[in-house]
């Protein structure tokens, strides 16, 4: 089981938006560059727009940053996609065995491990603003177009 993927489709259309400033960033262009389809990319922009992320009007094709890309963080789509919801990021299976000493105690050993998890993943995605993740992609599409000028 991994975490659900609109996270990351969710900071691609982040950065792909603030990539084509200067072009149309439909559904349709977004959904081209994901490799889904525009359905998809619209419930992500929904939620994005609910968190103040993006801006789109109603029957104008394209979208734009709500805000400078520098004040974006990763948390803030981690949690506007709504991946997990607070300190639930690890499921505990319900119901163990109250007769079995692990089952007994199971719950009350992992759940703080859990949530010091959880917590140290938030902070490290708190720490990585879309402004790093569109430098990172120039950086490597720069070195792309080196690497195939001189083959």
């Amino acid at each position: 089981m991994s975490i659900s993927s609109r996270f990351a489709v969710g900071i691609h259309i982040l950065a792909l938006i603030e990539m084509n400033k200067d072009g149309v960033s439909s559904s349709d262009f977004l959904a081209r560059s994901v490799n889904t389809n525009p359905a998809l990319i619209r419930k992500i922009m929904g939620m994005l727009k609910n968190a103040g992320l993006v801006k789109v009007r109603p029957g104008v094709a394209g979208a734009e940053l709500a805000k400078d890309l520098s004040y974006i963080t990763l948390l803030d789509v981690y949690k506007a996609v709504n991946v997990v919801q607070e300190k639930e990021l690890f499921s505990v299976h319900e119901n163990p065995n109250p007769q079995c000493p692990v089952g007994r105690n199971i719950q009350n050993a992992i759940v703080p491990l859990f949530e010091t998890a959880q917590s140290a993943l938030e902070k490290a995605l708190g720490n990585v603003t879309i402004e790093d993740v569109v430098k990172n992609i120039m950086e490597k599409e720069q070195l792309n177009n080196n690497t195939l000028l001189n083959d």
